[in-house]
């Protein structure tokens, strides 16, 4: 692994009842909450192995059919792109939960085993009443803007490749070991990101290895290093970090799993960024520079500065647009920027 040498900020006994989520946002950087799950029975029952962790887990099973990915052992855990980009170098698998739980648990025990892993499956879906035994209290009023999204991750020794997520995350570890190795957003422009689409797990990722990274190729990459910082989890710890933060996952024992929980400051009728982007690359991306640089002060103006500034010295009657947004605004401005796109 590249040397990094910056750790992330540990706290120690924060209250799992009591979390502190407006001063997290509010710095807005990663920190690890030092056992702030290790209480959970499930936490509990991997503490007596992989065999009652499953066991527990397999207990709150809906019957459910579940995806799961599975790679050869010489993809040394790191689920990408195959040789050409024209698809991931894993294959996807749709089986029951406990026998996929046995397939990871088995592979991971033997030495040169598949690597395989089960990412991003709802809990409250797949295992219903797990949330009722191991869960963080969630009652800020932020969670009432905008439905908080958990899912659990479970695999034997994966990396997932650097990419960022929409979404502030807090990771709760629950059995084996896990990294984060985490870049700031601004990073974007030394992390090479790969296409928008297709993408090996649904997010762009970072074209650099992290454990051999290719300096001739992606040269930028060490001025990334230099904020880079490294998170290390043992089972309890949970990790938060803002939306937008670039990082590598690696499970880094023989079976490892995760829940986490995403959620956006913001109410529920608010649009997707990156459909904004997408619609930027074809209306601003190939402008002249100067045109571009002139652009680049309207959106400061209207979308980035704060939100009120560009509507407070106008009536409130001629405001449109500028003014607050609510559902019943967002689906007028929503149905004009279609009539426009349908062009």
């Amino acid at each position: 692994m590249t040397d990094i040498k910056t750790r992330t900020r540990v706290l120690d006994g924060v209250n799992p009842d009591a979390i502190p989520f407006e001063t997290l946002l509010d710095e807005g950087q990663p920190v690890i909450l030092k056992g702030l799950a290790a209480k959970w029975p499930i936490v509990k029952q991997g503490e007596q192995g992989a065999d009652a962790f499953t066991d527990q887990l397999k207990s709150f099973d809906a019957g459910r059919q579940v995806t799961g990915y599975v790679g050869t052992p010489d993809m040394k855990g790191r689920f990408f792109y195959n040789a050409d980009m024209t698809c991931p170098n894993y294959d996807a698998v749709v089986t029951g939960l406990g026998d996929f739980l046995d397939q990871i648990q088995a592979e991971g025990a033997r030495e040169g085993g598949r690597h395989c892993y089960m990412g991003s499956t709802d809990v409250d879906l797949f295992l219903p009443g797990f949330r009722d035994q191991n869960d963080l209290t969630l009652n800020h009023a932020m969670f009432e803007k905008s439905p908080m999204l958990v899912s659990v991750w479970i695999g034997n020794r994966t990396t997932a490749a650097a990419h960022y997520d929409m979404s502030n995350n807090l990771a709760c570890n629950l059995i084996g070991r896990r990294r984060f190795t985490l870049f700031p957003p601004e990073q974007i422009h030394n992390l090479y990101p790969g296409p928008l689409e297709p993408t090996p797990g649904g997010q762009v990722v970072s074209m650099v290895d992290l454990e051999d990274p290719d300096y001739d190729r992606y040269p930028r990459f060490r001025e990334a290093l230099d904020s880079a910082q490294v998170a290390d989890l043992g089972p309890g710890d949970a990790l938060f970090f803002p939306a937008l933060w670039w990082h590598q996952v690696e499970a880094r024992d023989g079976f490892n799993a995760m829940m986490n929980y995403w959620w956006n400051d913001v109410p529920a009728f608010v649009d997707n960024p990156m459909d904004t982007l997408l619609h930027g690359l074809l209306s601003l991306r190939d402008r002249p520079a100067h045109e571009k640089a002139a652009w680049r002060h309207v959106f400061d103006y209207y979308v980035f500065g704060p939100a009120g500034t560009a509507a407070e010295h106008l009536p409130t009657h001629v405001r449109g647009e500028l003014g607050p947004m609510d559902d019943f605004a967002a689906r007028r401005l929503r149905a004009k920027v279609l009539r426009k796109l349908n062009r």
